[in-house]
């Protein structure tokens, strides 16, 4: 599990092709300080395996799976990541409950700069729009974000300059692929919702009361 708070970008140093796998290699110094075989680490938001590592890079299997469902896929040498280690029982929530499962990819649809801000409009597939509410939580690239308005298909956030200057979303453009990952209490809740309903439901259906049965 993780918190949506950035420790530090990293840089890809490798990807090797593996057919239906790549092997990615990235530089960082953070997230390594204690890193062990096994432990997880989020990349741009997706959690990966440490697999090896030198104290000056670190390795990671990333099977075909996730390059379909997350922008990982055609990531290259030189570009930057947004790192974060798993949170541990003695760290402070400081961002909110993200797993590093990558829900859907959405784009970067604009920008609008302000002098302490930037409001960014990023665009979702439809079927995410109902876990998403206004002042509610999402994760972009593994960085979480306090929605300002959630639409259909779409939603904004404003990037105060910290998070322009820690993080990838500060290079972002109009065009460019960002993973998501919905609040994962509200996905709960809608199947706990569902279930009620549902059961609900079928006991309307049967035209008894709890007194006749």
């Amino acid at each position: 599990m993780f918190t949506g708070i950035v420790e530090e970008l990293g840089t890809v140093a490798a990807v090797e092709d593996q057919g239906d796998a790549i092997r990615l290699t990235v530089r960082a110094s953070t997230v390594l300080s204690d890193a062990g075989l096994g432990d997880s680490i989020s990349v741009n938001g997706c959690c990966l395996t440490v697999v090896s590592h030198d104290g000056v890079q670190w390795t990671a299997d990333v099977m075909q799976e996730t390059l379909d469902k997350t922008s990982l896929q055609g990531v290259k040498p030189g570009d930057r990541v947004n790192l974060e280690r798993a949170v541990t029982a003695e760290k402070r929530l400081g961002g909110h409950i993200v797993q590093g499962h990558v829900d859907g990819v959405g784009h970067v649809v604009r920008r609008s700069p302000s002098e302490h801000w930037e409001v960014v409009e990023i665009s979702m597939p439809p079927e995410l729009g109902r876990y998403l509410v206004d002042k509610g939580s999402i994760t972009v690239d593994g960085v979480s974000l306090t929605v300002v308005e959630a639409h259909d298909t779409t939603f904004t956030v404003s990037l105060i300059p910290e998070t322009l200057a820690r993080t990838t979303l500060g290079s972002r453009q109009p065009g460019d692929r960002v993973n998501l990952e919905v609040d994962i209490i509200a996905k709960h809740v809608e199947k706990l919702v569902r279930a009620y309903t549902q059961d609900a439901g079928a006991t309307a259906g049967t035209g008894t009361t709890k007194e006749q049965s």
